[in-house]
Parts: C-alpha cells; sequence; structure tokens
C-alpha cells in the first residue's frame, strides 16, 4: 500500500522504516532536508496516487492544525488523513469535518512504542468510521506488534475515541513511572539493600509488578546507577493533564493519576513553595524546627 507520511521525527522517522520493512510504499515530507523525501507538501500530493493516504507525526497543537489545513488544500475528494499524534480528543472534531468539507476521510489515532517501535511495533488506538479505519487496516498491521491483532490495535469507537483512549493510556503511564520511581527511591535510601538496580533487574520475571516501564528503569539504572547524569526536573507533554481534567468532567476519581502530574510539577521547583509553608506551619503550632536560609555577607 502507498503511504504519505508528513513527520519525520523520532517516532515518523521510525514509523517510514518499519512500513517500508513491511512492504509498503512511503513517501515522507519533513522540513528537514536531510530527512523528506519530497520538498513540500504540495510535492507530496503529486506523488501519491489517488485515492491518497497521508499520515500526520507532527507535534500536537498548532502544528498538527496547520499541517490539516494545508493538507485540506493540497488532497481531494476520497482522500484520507490519519492523525497519529497526541492530539486532543476534542480537536479530532473539527479537523474532521475540516476535512470532510472537502470528501475528505478522516482518523485519530493514537500511537504508543516510542522509540522502541521500529523493532518491537507500536500499539494503535484508532477513531474512525468502520470503512476508514479497512481502509488503512494494511497500514495499522504493519505498524502493530506481530501476533493477535486485539493484544495491539483497537478500534476505539468514532471519530475522537482514538486519541482519548491515548490520552488515558498516558495518564496511566504518569502514574506507573511514579509508583517506579518511588519505589526506587525507597530501596535506594535502606541501606540493607545493596544494588536496587538488580532488584529491578529480578523483578522483570515472575513478579506481579513486572512491565516494560519496570524494564526500562532497570536497564537506566544500568546504564548509571545513581541517576547522576540526569536532574529530576520532569516535562508533561499533556496528555497527563488532559486525563485529570477529563476525569474531573466525568466525575471519576484517579488519585494515583492526578499525584504522579503534581509530582511532575513539584520536579520543576528547586525550593517548593508549599514545603516552606508546610515547614513554616509545623514552626508555628509546634515549635518545630525550620532550616533557615543562610545570607552571606
Amino acid at each position: 500500500m502507498q503511504l504519505g507520511l508528513v513527520g519525520l521525527g523520532k517516532m515518523g522517522f521510525n514509523m517510514r522504516e518499519r512500513l517500508r520493512e513491511g512492504g509498503h510504499e512511503v513517501i515522507g515530507f519533513d522540513p528537514r532536508p536531510e530527512v523528506t523525501d519530497v520538498p513540500t507538501l504540495g510535492a507530496l500530493a503529486e506523488a501519491l496516487t489517488a485515492p491518497r493516504v497521508v499520515w500526520v507525526m507532527v507535534p500536537s497543537g498548532p502544528v498538527t492544525h496547520d499541517t490539516i489545513v494545508a493538507l485540506a488544500e493540497e488532497l481531494s475528494e476520497g482522500d484520507l488523513v490519519i492523525d497519529g499524534g497526541n492530539s486532543r480528543y476534542t480537536e479530532d472534531g473539527p479537523h474532521a469535518k475540516l476535512l470532510a468539507d472537502k470528501g475528505i476521510g478522516f482518523i485519530d489515532a493514537g500511537v504508543s512504542g516510542g522509540i522502541w517501535g521500529l523493532t518491537e511495533g507500536y500499539g494503535l488506538m484508532v477513531g474512525g468510521s468502520d470503512a476508514d479505519i479497512a481502509r488503512a487496516m494494511p497500514i495499522f498491521d504493519a505498524l502493530r506488534p506481530p501476533g493477535d491483532v486485539a493484544d495491539g490495535f483497537v478500534h476505539s469507537g468514532p471519530v475522537g475515541a482514538g486519541h482519548f483512549v491515548k490520552m488515558v493510556h498516558n495518564g496511566i503511564e504518569y502514574a506507573l513511572m511514579t509508583a517506579y520511581a518511588e519505589g526506587y527511591e525507597i530501596l535506594a535510601a535502606e541501606e540493607l539493600v545493596k544494588d536496587p538496580q538488580a532488584v529491578y533487574q529480578a523483578w522483570t520475571n515472575g513478579t506481579v509488578v513486572r512491565s516494560w516501564l519496570q524494564q526500562l528503569l532497570a536497564k537506566a539504572l544500568k546504564e548509571d546507577p545513581g541517576l547522576d547524569d540526569i536532574t529530576g526536573y520532569t516535562e508533561d507533554s499533556g496528555e497527563g493533564r488532559w486525563t485529570v481534567e477529563e476525569a474531573i468532567r466525568l466525575r471519576v476519581p484517579v488519585p494515583g493519576i492526578a499525584a504522579s502530574l503534581f509530582a511532575r510539577f513539584l520536579s520543576r521547583q528547586d525550593d517548593s513553595p508549599t514545603m516552606k509553608a508546610v515547614a513554616a506551619l509545623r514552626n508555628q503550632f509546634g515549635g518545630h524546627a525550620v532550616q533557615r536560609i543562610s545570607k552571606s555577607g
């Protein structure tokens, strides 16, 4: 099958390679001349045989929106656009309508797998019509992990469902990573435990907490046992926030996911105003000692 792929970053570049290895013809466009196959979006559209399928794999937000608007001008009735980025699901309806007004189909696809997807395959969560999903299924089959389709691919529902599911997936990911990280800190703080990395390595088989994320932490600790080469500053790309916001809207309690999101915010504070206030309160009501900031000069 022939596919146009817009965005050849860390994910898109590897997806192009996996699809080509799967026997598909992929024509990629990226602003960077060293990786692109064609110079412009217009050239991409011209290089594809109608009816065309174009996968958009660019950062969520304005870049995705501008790309879809531009594609609406370049593509024709009967073509299909797949948004494989981490767009917020509420953006999918307007994008689908924008394209539908010109007779162009739309699929929203949540993609998980990171830099390992090239060799391991990508977990796919898609939203759209049955007809559009069936049309793009050869592409999804090449990208997903080998084995049973249901173990790496889900047609989550109509447009918007794919990105909604991916949002929740990433919210769960936040909480899992925080739990593994907190466990590591406890192990590292206890003198009885001589090698926290060996513990995480041992947990990779036979335990109820084993997972790919747990294995990756074991790998990270092996490469940098004290994690001395990195800081604790942790970004959030949006999905965790959106998951908490949607949970509030739906009145669903998500204390674990919410706490993991706030932990990321806390990681960016060199000296937390909240903890300063807690220390001050403890001093006021109980006379507990506080650590004063020394003033030189």
